[in-house]
């Protein structure tokens, strides 16, 4: 089994939210996904953080073109590891 992770990074919470609950309906992702957020360095503003969507995907079933086809509907990237 590997650790495949996949982070999506949105621009506020309620994008990340809306992703973390379609990805299910659209890939079938297993386990929820989590939503996390994300300050930027030095900056305590609310305003001032993305919000990540954390997919775990240890028999690497997503594909990340599709993820990244996906997540980019909300303005959000996939960070690549």
């Amino acid at each position: 089994m590997s650790d495949v992770r996949h982070v999506l990074v949105l621009p506020d919470r309620e994008a990340a939210e809306e992703v973390a609950q379609a990805l299910g309906e659209r890939f079938g992702a297993g386990d929820e996904p989590r939503v996390i957020r994300d300050a930027l360095a030095g900056e305590d503003d609310a305003e001032d953080a993305q919000w990540l969507v954390v997919v775990e995907d240890p028999e690497a079933r997503l594909d990340g073109a599709a993820l990244d086809e996906f997540v980019a509907d909300w303005d959000g990237w996939r960070e690549a590891y």
